[in-house]
């Protein structure tokens, strides 16, 4: 059973910055592609971004286009979200996933293998 777990997340004002991070126990977060997904209240869960093993971008949600970037490093076995320039609209769970590397349906299905615990994003205007 692989857990995983985000930090980094908090309050900011419209504008500013935040960085999540993902680890796994074990270090067995570079044996899956990771993505990040959110959900604000009263409203689905939905895919942010989503990474491969080899570090290249497989999705990444048209709402943080040029404003998140999803990073790996796989020396630290890790995975991040950059996000930048944060709107209100941004506020949000956000959760770290992991999910076969092999069969991609789960991200659109959002059915990873792996989910983690949440973390809050909030964005005041």
């Amino acid at each position: 059973q692989v857990q995983l777990k985000e930090s980094g997340g908090g309050s900011v004002q419209a504008g500013g910055s935040l960085r999540l991070s993902c680890a796994a126990s074990e270090h067995t977060l570079k044996n899956y592609c990771v993505a990040w997904f959110r959900q604000a209240p009263e409203k689905e869960r939905e895919g942010v971004a989503r990474i491969n093993r080899a570090g290249s971008i497989l999705d990444l949600n048209d709402a943080v286009k040029g404003r998140f970037a999803i990073t790996q490093d796989n020396a630290k076995d890790m995975v991040y979200l950059q996000m930048n320039n944060l709107k209100p609209e941004d506020t949000a769970m956000y959760y770290c996933a992991a999910g076969n590397c092999y069969w991609h349906g789960w991200y659109a299905a959002r059915t990873p293998d792996y989910w983690g615990q949440g973390n809050q994003v909030t964005v005041s205007s």
